[in-house]
Formats: structure tokens, sequence, C-alpha cells
């Protein structure tokens, strides 16, 4: 008679529904999603695109459309502004002190992203916290420039009754040539974007939509649970209104002759 295996040989059969099981469990982990990007952010990100070709189309109408211009230029300061301000006191993804990196970490990224390495990060990575300050920083001296500029024909930034004549063009050279800098930048932001897209998988701009990022690239603890929108909403009012008292206190200018 042919002897048992021992209790230590014998192996359960593996059977159809452990395979399911796992099947689903790993859709689960492809579908579920964590909120990372909040409202605020979002719809600054958003606005500011739309500013940004506002400004650009009223710019290449015409002095009959520089009213509009002033007007997108207004937008983006405002917009700028409250983003720099919630980099400071937003939610955790929107903090700068969460996303900033150094030199080593940013190299680090770099070497890890031309070697086709997965790294993930839930919010901005390195690269593109760099790009994010250096836009910021462009689009705020640029939308700042523009209000002691002018056209060299009849019209006149808002604030241009507080400097000279030749300091107004010094100011309108610089606002047109950071437009040149920060459309490259605008550009290189884009094929990055596709750029993860297409070899790393990474849908950011749905991200940008929704908020929402796949579950294995952002830990349970670093999902935002509220968009502090009654903060953020004040943040905007403020700034408007002070923008809008500093315009009203402008002195009163003339476009000069050319």
């Amino acid at each position: 008679m042919a002897a048992l295996p021992s209790s230590g040989a014998v192996k359960r059969s593996r059977r159809p529904a452990d395979d399911v099981a796992e099947v689903a469990a790993a859709q689960a982990a492809e579908t579920e999603h964590r909120q990372v990007w909040d409202l605020p952010v979002r719809l600054f990100h958003w606005t500011l695109v739309s500013a940004f070709i506002a400004s650009y189309v009223t710019n290449k109408l015409g002095v009959a459309y520089f009213r509009y211009h002033v007007w997108s230029g207004y937008t983006v300061i405002v917009l700028v502004s409250f983003r720099i301000l919630w980099g400071i006191v937003g939610t955790r993804h929107a903090r700068f002190r969460n996303f900033v990196r150094g030199p080593a970490a940013t190299g680090a990224y770099l070497r890890d992203l031309l070697r086709g390495g997965k790294q993930h990060h839930a919010g901005h990575n390195p690269l593109g916290a760099l790009m994010v300050l250096a836009l910021l920083l462009a689009l705020l001296i640029q939308a700042l420039t523009g209000l002691f500029s002018n056209d060299e024909i009849i019209n006149v930034g808002p604030l241009y009754g507080y400097v000279s004549n030749e300091r107004s063009l010094w100011l309108t050279s610089l606002h047109r040539l950071l437009f040149d800098w920060i459309f490259a930048a605008v550009i290189i932001h884009v094929l990055a974007v596709l750029l993860h897209l297409v070899a790393r998988k990474e849908r950011l701009i749905r991200a940008m939509l929704t908020g929402r990022k796949p579950a294995h690239a952002v830990p349970a603890e670093e999902a935002i649970q509220s968009s502090r929108l009654w903060l953020a909403a004040l943040l905007i009012i403020v700034l408007g209104l002070t923008l809008a008292w500093v315009v009203a206190k402008a002195p009163v200018a003339e476009a000069p002759s050319f």
C-alpha cells in the first residue's frame, strides 16, 4: 500500500475563485483614486491659462482692445498673488514646502527620469516644482510691469502716472520680452506633460481637471480631505479689492505724445 504524503507536502489546489479575487483586487487598485489637487488650485490653473491666452489675443488685436488687455493683466496679478499665498496656507500638495526640493533631490529625479525610472509623486515632482516657481515669478513680473507700460500710441497702463515716460518705455520692453520667455516655458511645460503621458502613463491633465490621481501614486495619508474653499474665497476677495484700491488711488496720467 502506497504511503500517504505527509501533511507538510500536501498543497491546496488553487481555486478559480482565487484567480478572480486577485484580478478584482488588481482592477480595484488601478481604478481607485485619491484626491490630490484642491478645487482652488484647479480653478487657478485653468483660469490662468484662459487669462494668459486672453492677454495674448487682446494684444494682437491692437490698441482698440487695450482695455481688455489690462483686465486680463489684472486677472493674472490676482491669480498669481493668490497662488503664492496658497503655497503658504493652502492644502497639503499646494504648499511650496511640500513639493519644492533642493538641487540634490531634483538631480536624482532627473536621472531617474532619463533612465526610465518610475518615481511617483503625489503632488508636483521636483522638476515640475521648478517650472511652477519660474512661471509664477515670470507671470507676476510681466503683469506688474504692464501696469506701468504704454503702447507708444495712445494707451498707458493704470499706474503710468507713477513713473517717467523713459522708465515706462523700459518697463514696456521688459513686459514684451518676458512674454517670449513665458511662452517658451509654457511649450516646455506642455511637452513635459505629454512626455509623462506617453512614457510614464501619468495623466496629469486629467488630474488637474478632477483633482484625483491613482491610489498607487498617492499614499492614503497624503490624500487631501478638504479644499478649504472659504479661505481661498477670502484671499481672492482681499487681493481683488487691494488691486482695485491701488488702481483707484493711482494718479491720473495722460498718454504722452510720441
